[in-house]
């Protein structure tokens, strides 16, 4: 698969949608990698956020760091969830009426050893992999996964996929997750430099390789979905949080604060599963943005009112 290198970012926001070589590409691999996102003084402000945190927070056995709703406890991380350079790739495929529902941030430092062989693979999305019938499952979200860490060789952490494999409900495994078994047919890990982002599907069967490398792991993962999902992140309270006023009203909406009853900025009218199913996007600020930029499409779904 070819890396398709990121626009830079002149400091306008400017959104562009996604193309449709990159639609081509998506649908049928289910990811993209966007080469050049981040500055390398980008990458080291983040990265020194990663190192705090891991700090800061209990990490496990090994060492290691998954840290959930990683805005609510760093909010220095806060203008990645709608960076020009892969944001418009989120809404392009989803639309307007989204939010964040599940993100986390990871640290692993080198191990001395490779684990046993036990079985990581997965889609994301829990229970929805069991409960929903149809085949293959819909795509219900997508990620992005801002990489800090230079994992441009094998064996440092590397995000481990199946291309192609967003369309294949189930995969031949064990009988449970601590029987070692051998790494699935067509499997790759997705060799990056820090800076770049990969975009993928949920359903996508991918896991994490060991990190037998001497540099730590570092990571920021951002999955969205829309707003009649119901979001894992820990958000409540974030309104009265005093850095929230200075967010802009598409990041207050990502992070779950727009439609709720008694929410600010004007943009909580109906109840709050009205405006979380849509039925109000003139008060959505990414439609609005979305609206004011010229960017709806009145020939994609997710993308009209």
């Amino acid at each position: 698969m070819s890396a398709i290198a990121a626009a830079p970012d002149n400091g306008t926001a400017t959104w562009t949608p996604m193309t449709r070589e990159q639609r081509e590409q998506f649908d049928a691999d289910g990811y993209l990698v966007i080469k050049g996102v981040l500055s390398p003084d980008e990458v080291r402000h983040y990265a020194s956020v990663l190192e705090t945190a891991h700090q800061q927070h209990p990490r496990a056995a090994d060492g290691s760091l998954h840290l959930l709703s990683p805005v609510t406890h760093h909010p220095d991380l806060v203008d990645l969830i709608d960076h020009p350079a892969t944001f418009p790739l989120v809404w392009s495929i989803l639309g307007w009426n989204v939010h964040i529902y599940h993100s986390h941030l990871d640290v692993h430092p080198p191990l001395a050893a490779p684990k046993p062989d036990w079985w990581h693979w997965h889609q994301d999305g829990g229970r929805q992999n069991r409960e929903l019938e149809t085949d293959p499952r819909p795509r219900l979200s997508v990620k992005l996964a801002y990489w800090l860490s230079d994992v441009s060789e094998t064996g440092r952490g590397n995000l481990t996929l199946i291309p192609g494999s967003h369309r294949t409900n189930w995969l031949p495994g064990p009988p449970t997750r601590d029987v070692p078994w051998p790494t699935p047919d067509g499997a790759r890990q997705v060799a990056v430099d820090a800076g770049d982002v990969v975009f993928f599907d949920r359903r996508i069967w991918h896991a994490r390789s060991d990190n037998l490398s001497d540099i730590t792991r570092k990571c920021v993962f951002l999955g969205y979905t829309y707003r009649w999902i119901a979001i894992r992140d820990d958000v409540t309270g974030l309104p009265q949080r005093p850095w929230w006023s200075g967010l802009n009203p598409v990041q207050q909406q990502l992070l779950g604060g727009v439609g709720n009853t008694g929410g600010g900025h004007g943009h909580d009218n109906g109840t709050d599963g009205d405006h979380h199913w849509g039925h109000y996007p003139q008060t959505t600020p990414l439609y609005e943005a979305l609206r004011d930029r010229g960017l709806l499409d009145p020939g994609y779904p997710p993308l009209i009112p």
